[in-house]
């Protein structure tokens, strides 16, 4: 019995008829033609101006952050539920990342907290040149409100859309939010190039320097001349051919996606105290991960138990992020908590949703969540 997982690559032979023309083609490192095309298509997608493939969803943000001058003694607002990549970035510039906690409904960062914890470190005269909010599970963050409030205090925003590739808040999809925006394509991401991730911005001049930085800030000399300090964060050629096939099945995933929200809706209809987590208005999501919300004062059962009878069965499932005000690497750092980043973690289970999930193994998932219903 093979391992169903969260949320497997979806590879399809036209992914292998892309990565064969890169190959072919005879470039195998990074930058080429396939890299030019994949930013362009990306970009064209969410309706930025200017696209920069990189290595990771990490290294997009490290970069962005580094050309804004972000460094030690700044203040950085962002997202307490999250993956650790967010605050590690932010880190990485020797500034501090300061958590703020979510709106209970979607686990996205909630901006009326937002706002004030901009105002109590601007008013503590704390320097905080931009905010990073995330988008949690493929559902946008409130851009309009995070919009209203960066102009309000003058900050930049970098949108953290590492997730939610696909989705949209308003009339603003995911990746075409912010002064910039980060994209992962990790594999297990919406769309993958196995690893990588995308600078999104309107601002060239951004957008040139983050390019300059990824490839060890090299400067236009015959020789290898450096005057920053730079990085090899490039993607590369192959993976940016794979990225664009992804990219043209993109609708097609994130449709299949949605189906296993439904049956998991369906699944989960007759059991009280369990809700499907961010429902609510998930016609604008991508559904990258369906997780279920459970009140053990009325199931009297926990998400532990559920995890664990998927277990039993070689299925995987997950907590939501653990607040990054709670991990130990962080315990130290600023945060503006309620408890409902908490409350997410400690309820809160992602089950398998990826794209790539076979009727067999959907079928496999139900029945095994059946059993465990009916024998509760």
């Amino acid at each position: 019995m093979s391992r169903i997982f969260l949320s497997s690559p979806d590879i399809t032979p036209l992914e292998e008829q892309y990565v064969v023309e890169a190959i072919r083609s005879g470039w195998v490192a990074p930058l080429g033609p396939q890299v030019d095309a994949f930013e362009e298509e990306m970009a064209a997608r969410v309706g930025m101006k200017h696209a920069v493939a990189l290595n990771s969803g990490t290294a997009a943000l490290h970069l962005v952050l580094v050309s804004w001058g972000v460094g030690p003694g700044d203040f950085i607002p962002t997202s307490t539920l999250t993956f650790a990549a967010t605050a590690n970035a932010i880190s990485y510039t020797g500034a501090t990342p300061v958590f703020v906690d979510s709106d209970l409904a979607t686990g996205n960062i909630d901006p009326v907290l937002l706002d004030e914890t901009i105002t109590k470190l601007q008013a503590e005269g704390k320097n905080v040149p931009a905010i990073v909010p995330v988008d949690l599970l493929g559902k946008c963050a409130d851009y309009a409100a995070i919009a209203a409030l960066a102009a309000k205090h003058e900050v930049k925003v970098l949108s953290d859309s590492a997730e939610s590739l696909g989705a949209r808040s308003g009339d603003v999809l995911a990746g075409g939010f912010g002064d910039a925006a980060i994209l992962s394509f990790n594999g297990n991401k919406i769309m993958t190039t196995s690893g990588g991730g995308m600078v999104l911005t309107d601002d060239q001049s951004l957008a040139d320097h983050v390019r300059f930085l990824s490839t060890q800030a090299r400067e236009p000399a015959a020789h290898y001349e450096h005057k920053e300090i730079g990085y090899n964060y490039r993607l590369s050629n192959l993976l940016a051919g794979l990225g664009r096939a992804q990219l043209a099945r993109l609708d097609d995933m994130i449709a299949r996606r949605r189906e296993h929200r439904q049956m998991y809706a369906d699944l989960f209809a007759g059991a009280p105290g369990v809700e499907i987590f961010q429902r609510d208005g998930d016609e604008h999501d991508n559904c990258w991960l369906t997780a279920v919300i459970v009140d053990q004062s009325v199931t009297g059962w926990t998400t532990s138990d559920l995890s664990a009878a998927l277990a039993e069965d070689d299925i995987e499932s997950r907590p939501l992020w653990k607040p990054m005000h709670l991990q130990p690497v962080f315990r130290d750092h600023p945060r503006a908590a309620t408890g409902s980043a908490e409350a997410l973690f400690v309820t809160g289970l992602s089950v398998p949703s990826g794209s790539a999930l076979g009727d067999e193994q959907i079928r496999r998932v139900a029945s095994a969540i059946g059993a465990f219903l009916g024998s509760r």
